[in-house]
Parts: C-alpha cells; sequence; structure tokens
C-alpha cells in the first residue's frame, strides 16, 4: 500500500496566506515562507501554494515565494495562479516548484495542458477545479470560484487528463473554510471519470474527515488549509491518527 500524501495548501493574495469561506472574506493567517517550514518541520508530504487573485488581477505568478520555499523546505512544491503561457511555467520551474497548477487559462484554452504537458511531461501538469454543486452535479468556475465556466466538472476532468493533465486539484467552493468535511459524492464522482490522481481540497476540520475522505477510495492525497492554519489538528497528530486507523503514513 502507498502511503497517503498530506498536503499543506497555502492561498497567496498580496505577500500573505489567507483564508476565508467559500473563497471569500479572506483574512490573513500569515507568511508563505513562514508557514512553509513550519509545516514542513511538522512532517508535511507536499505543500501547494496557489495565488488567489493573479487571474482575476493579470499579475505576474508567485515565483518569489516559490523561491524562497525551495530554499527553506525539501518536498514537492506546486504553485499555480495567474499560469497563462509556457514561459510562466518555466519560470515557476526554475525557481523551484516540482509541478504546476493551471485554471482558468485552461478552461479558456484547452490545448494549452496538451502543449504544456508536450514540453514538461505530464507529471508536471495538475488540473486545477473549482466545484460548485448544482442541481445536475458539478459546474467548474475560474478566478478563485468567482466565474462560472458553463462546464460540467465531470466532462472537464475527462478532458483535462485526455489532453495531459497528470494530477487533478479538486477543490470543493460548497465546502471551502466550512470544515464540515470532504465533498466525497464529488471525490467519487471524479475518481469514476479519471484514472491520474487526485487530491481533495476543501471541507477538512478534523482528522475524521481526512480519514473519510481518504477511506472513499476515490481520492490520492488531501490537501488542508484550515486544519493547519488554525491548528485544529498539527500535522503530526493528523499522521498518527490516521496511522492507527490502518492507513499508511510518511514518518
Amino acid at each position: 500500500m502507498l502511503p497517503v500524501r498530506i498536503i499543506a495548501r497555502l492561498d497567496i493574495k498580496g505577500g500573505n496566506v489567507v483564508k476565508g469561506i467559500r473563497m471569500e472574506g479572506l483574512r490573513v493567517v500569515g507568511k508563505p515562507g513562514d508557514l512553509a517550514r513550519a509545516y514542513y518541520d511538522d512532517g508535511i508530504d507536499e505543500i501547494i501554494f496557489i495565488d488567489t487573485v493573479a487571474s482575476l488581477y493579470g499579475r505576474d505568478n508567485i515565483v518569489g515565494v516559490v523561491e524562497q520555499a525551495a530554499r527553506d523546505v525539501f518536498v514537492p512544491l506546486t504553485a499555480g495562479g495567474g499560469v497563462r503561457t509556457v514561459d510562466d511555467i518555466k519560470c515557476l520551474l526554475r525557481s523551484g516548484a516540482d509541478k504546476v497548477a493551471v485554471n482558468t487559462e485552461a478552461i479558456k484554452r484547452p490545448t494549452f495542458l496538451s502543449e504544456a504537458a508536450n514540453i514538461f511531461g505530464q507529471q508536471c501538469m495538475v488540473l486545477s477545479v473549482h466545484a460548485k454543486r448544482h442541481p445536475g452535479g458539478w459546474e467548474a468556475f475560474t478566478d478563485n470560484g468567482r466565474e462560472p465556466t458553463g462546464r460540467d466538472v465531470l466532462e472537464w476532468v475527462a478532458e483535462a487528463e485526455s489532453l495531459g493533465a497528470g494530477e487533478i486539484l479538486l477543490t470543493s467552493v460548497d465546502r471551502d473554510g466550512v470544515k464540515r468535511g470532504f465533498d466525497t459524492d464529488l471525490i467519487a464522482a471524479v475518481r469514476q471519470k479519471v484514472r491520474v490522481p487526485v487530491i481533495a481540497s476543501s471541507g477538512a476540520g478534523s482528522a475524521d474527515h481526512v480519514l473519510g475522505a481518504l477511506r472513499s477510495g476515490g481520492t490520492d492525497a488531501v490537501a488542508c488549509a484550515s486544519l493547519f492554519h488554525y491548528r485544529l489538528c498539527p500535522i503530526p497528530k493528523l499522521k498518527e491518527q490516521l496511522a492507527m486507523a490502518g492507513l499508511a503514513v510518511r514518518r
């Protein structure tokens, strides 16, 4: 059995790590460098950095944040937000990122995934999906959950995988920041559509929530923000509880 991956998600705005509820009402919870180092010292498996407003304002991506993290921590890093060109990806990889997450540009121009995967490899390309539930399923949103696209999430992830997405970062906008558990229906539905790894994000308020997502069989990893930022369940305690439940974890 492969160990489950426990990932810290750091959403960045204006040089700070922020957290909101359903991606709104963002409040500052710390500095990215400080939190990344603390989570690394606590035994985190990976770190994801997302610039929450880069696509909205057309800003450059978070190269400086990644450069600092790459000097201080030694776990795989994923970076995203405002990634629009092959040069943006190249810059992030040179700064120390191992993988790059794309949402808005992939929706606008799906062939961007193929273009990037052909250059950098499928394992490098992470499709970031912001999903909102509606009566018929889930709709994909862009611009940090602000803009509807009219695209069905399940159809979109299947297409994106065929185009070169090597991993899915699956964010439930409805569960973001509410700390009531993951949308396991969404996770299971996406799992049926793709073969690549799925990272479940949004909803963790306890170790039991993480355990439930991992035991659902639909996810290969979990990305947590509030759970770690607010010390609801520190990383060592989370790994201990998962191990006691019979899951393989990285020590």
